[in-house]
């Protein structure tokens, strides 16, 4: 089959729609524009609510006889070196629960690095898979988590052997990459698919110097969020499928198990129209972000107080395998202040706003939607954050805890321990209880504490004095951290 990536079908199927003058009577009922709020049109434009069809029944026909999304994900495969490829219009969050549902069942094993993001932990406790973690590399100096090794998944499953595959999660939003190719071999080996959430990879497959796409090195289903690197709109992930491990039907029906029934024909455009975009020039654009991101780290490096974390510092024995120059990470230990008080000071006094921000670190990350204008713009904010950073409060002590004391044990299942009888505790008594809640630091949307986990007092000094330093906890029952959700044993 010949493919033309000059083609975007999506794109293609809107613009007919426009200029057939179609007129649905079906959702959604704004009717093109023409019912929508005077003022709301205003803000959005027009061009929002043109956009916004039915994807069956306006974009393409009852029948989806046209197979305009269908040859939309095929060109996506196809650019990216997969053999099926899935839109959805509900972030990776979606995706790789799919993902997860693709591979294990209720009370099945499934071996997860326990960097894994959130929606990783949501899938288990919707599923009831059963996790088996696999701890990241710890950098103790830097107070950082880095990607499992292979050796670490390999130990896993000759503990776990009934294990039914395993996930990684890579990059990190700090840029970190796992060793994925070794990782698919230890999977490979026991004919176990493995699962990659690349949600921060979507530029990955188009520049040679940028870290290996899960694709190439071997995974068998890959998760990745256009929108967080590429040019997708918020909420536009795909997911990719390589092999014969997982059949594609069975992992289209678990997305289609979780997905809307109302996907959105704008965030399917975007997918489109950036894999377009990519497979036509996205080794100049990315080539272009690289080197501007190479001048921004090295002029930040400059500047008094501040480190941009690099290779050097991120890879190595028991670091990182490999590493991506795009999130720019900056330490601000020199400035002997928080990243959370420098991300306020940014958008507080120069209308930058930051991306990570962490006890000692902020992200800010460059794309090829960059230039030497947004650039300039950061680094002049930076410049003035170093000068100002003498004059801002005291730094609130955040209180880490060492590698060792972050581990809790999993006494139950995610799912048992957060459906089941619960009840709310002081945060002083929560210690030696059994957690019922998800309570994550985000960005980067990690998790500290999952449902199931007895917990210690390091991780909960950790949140406390995270909290009032400014870190923000978005899931917990109690945003002040006054109590914690936790089982109920007495109701056992």
């Amino acid at each position: 089959m010949t493919v033309d990536h000059h083609r975007a079908p999506v794109l293609e199927a809107l613009e007919d729609h426009h200029r057939e003058g179609r007129i649905g009577f079906t959702p959604p009922g704004h009717k093109q524009a023409r019912g929508a709020d005077p003022a709301v049109r205003e803000v959005l434009g027009d061009a929002v609510f043109l956009g916004d069809v039915l994807a069956t029944g306006g974009l393409d026909d009852r029948l989806t006889r046209g197979r305009v999304l269908q040859e939309a994900q095929e060109l996506m495969a196809d650019a990216v070196h997969a053999d099926h490829t899935f839109f959805s219009t509900c972030g990776s969050s979606l995706s790789v629960k799919a993902a997860m549902l693709s591979v294990a069942g209720p009370h099945e094993k499934l071996l997860i690095g326990r960097d894994a993001h959130k929606s990783v932990v949501a899938g288990l406790i919707l599923s009831g898979i059963e996790p088996v973690w696999v701890e990241p590399r710890w950098d103790a100096g830097r107070k950082i988590a880095h990607p499992p090794s292979a050796v670490d998944f390999d130990r896993a499953f000759e503990a776990h052997p009934d294990a039914r595959g395993a996930l990684v999660t890579s990059p990190t939003p700090y840029g970190a990459a796992a060793p994925l190719r070794a990782i698919a071999e230890v999977c490979h080996r026991r004919a176990r698919p493995l699962i990659v959430d690349e949600a921060w990879g979507a530029h990955l497959p188009f520049h040679p110097d940028l870290p290996s796409w899960a694709m190439d090195a071997g995974a068998d289903i890959c998760v990745t969020s256009i929108h967080k690197m590429g040019s997708g709109l918020e909420q536009g992930s795909v997911f990719h499928l390589k092999g014969d491990l997982v059949p594609p039907a069975l992992l289209g029906m678990r997305a289609d198990l979780l997905g809307t029934t109302s996907p959105s024909a704008l965030i399917f455009a975007g997918l489109d129209g950036w894999r377009r975009q990519m497979a036509l020039g996205g080794k100049e654009l990315m080539g272009a972000a690289l080197e501007l991101a190479g001048e921004v780290r090295a002029a930040i490096g400059r500047i008094d107080g501040m480190h941009v974390d690099d290779r050097d510092d991120f890879c190595g024995p028991e670091l990182a395998d490999d590493f991506d120059p795009l999130p720019c990470v900056i330490d601000l230990d020199g400035l002997g202040i928080t990243g959370y008080q420098a991300a306020d000071w940014l958008r507080e006094h120069r209308g930058i706003d930051a991306h990570l921000a962490d006890h000692r670190r902020i992200g800010a990350q460059i794309t090829h939607g960059d230039d030497r204008e947004t650039t300039g713009e950061l680094l002049s904010a930076l410049r003035d954050l170093s000068r100002a950073a003498g004059s801002l409060p005291k730094a609130p002590r955040v209180d880490v805890p060492e590698p060792g004391e972050l581990r809790m044990e999993q006494a139950m299942l995610p799912r048992d321990a957060f459906f089941g009888p619960a009840e709310e505790v002081p945060l002083s008594r929560a210690a030696g209880r059994i957690s019922a809640e998800m309570i994550t630091p985000y960005p980067p949307g990690i998790p500290a504490v999952l449902p199931g986990e007895r917990l210690t007092a390091p991780v909960l000094r950790y949140l406390r004095t995270g909290l009032e330093a400014g870190m923000y906890l978005p899931d917990p029952s109690d945003p002040g951290l006054e109590t914690v959700r936790v089982v109920d044993e007495r109701a056992g």
